[in-house]
């Protein structure tokens, strides 16, 4: 089975796509390949020609599904749908185009579409994370994001979140870790703090590639800022217990309704109940696929 990944090059939407295909080598019983193709190598005179020949040259052979996420890969996840009619068509996000254009469309819940003959809804977008069983008890991550195009960070409420979850659990092994978001003043004001001391702090500059994942696996529970919805997702997948640090928000819309939805499941105040929802998206969602 022969997946192509059409790219917009953006990381996030990369993690969704190869987030199903792992998923779907993991449980199928066939070897499944997997192979990226940017959007620029796939200009809409070549795929036009395509149609006609119903082959591509770049292609190593010929696929049984192609998958996009993003809104500049739908039209060409389209035209490679002429091009190899016999391959599915999937598009991770709600589409520009009629659904029934396309074979499958996944759609986080939040986006509001109900299920249909072509859209299957998940909890969250899919990520590649899979719960490893390896969480050590007392063990706390704490992962900050910063401002975002629906969130004003506030370092007043960031403070007092993590004094909370320090007091509240002292003898846990707590590590903090920020992002490429969070204000570069923000640590030398964190280290200030009198249960600074009681934190591990990594900053994400001195982080490698996977470094988050890999805590992600060891840790029993997870603190996010409320500006990192993927983040939050990825932790549940991962099978940690997970909390939601909040901070102010400069509209609302699906995802703020979403992120309320989980709060009033949860608490933003480290000793109350933690969400322990067991997410495994992208093996459901790659299960539906292999039996359609």
């Amino acid at each position: 089975m022969h997946i192509v990944y059409v790219s917009d090059g953006k990381a996030g939407h990369r993690s969704q796509a190869v987030g199903l295909y792992k998923a779907m080598q993991r449980i199928s019983n066939i070897e499944v390949t997997f192979q990226e193709i940017s959007i620029q190598q796939l200009p809409v005179f070549t795929l036009l020609k395509g149609m006609l020949s119903r082959e591509l040259a770049l292609f190593e052979k010929k696929p049984d599904y192609i998958f996009g996420v993003g809104s500049h890969t739908q039209s060409r996840v389209l035209l490679l749908g002429k091009v190899y009619p016999q391959a599915k068509t999937v598009i991770l996000m709600k589409p520009n185009f009629p659904f029934a254009w396309f074979d499958h469309a996944i759609i986080p819940e939040h986006d509001g579409v109900p299920e249909s003959t072509h859209v299957i809804t998940t909890q969250g977008a899919l990520n590649p994370i899979v719960n490893e069983q390896r969480h050590q008890a007392n063990r706390t991550l704490v992962a900050l994001g910063g401002s975002s195009k629906r969130h004003q960070w506030n370092e007043k409420k960031v403070l007092e979140a993590i004094q909370n979850i320090v007091q509240h659990h002292p003898q846990a092994e707590i590590i903090l870790t920020t992002s490429r978001r969070t204000p570069k003043e923000f640590l030398g004001h964190l280290s200030a703090q009198p249960y600074a001391s009681q934190l591990q702090i990594f900053p994400v500059e001195d982080t490698p590639q996977g470094w988050i994942f890999e805590q992600m696996q060891q840790a029993e529970a997870v603190w996010v800022t409320e500006d990192s919805v993927s983040m939050i997702f990825e932790a549940l997948t991962a099978g940690c217990k997970v909390g939601i640090i909040t901070i102010d928000r400069l509209k609302s819309d699906r995802i703020t309704t979403l992120l309320d939805q989980l709060l009033s499941t949860s608490s933003d105040k480290p000793h109350h109940n933690l969400l322990n929802l067991k997410l495994n998206e992208a093996t459901r969602v790659a299960d539906i696929l292999l039996k359609t």
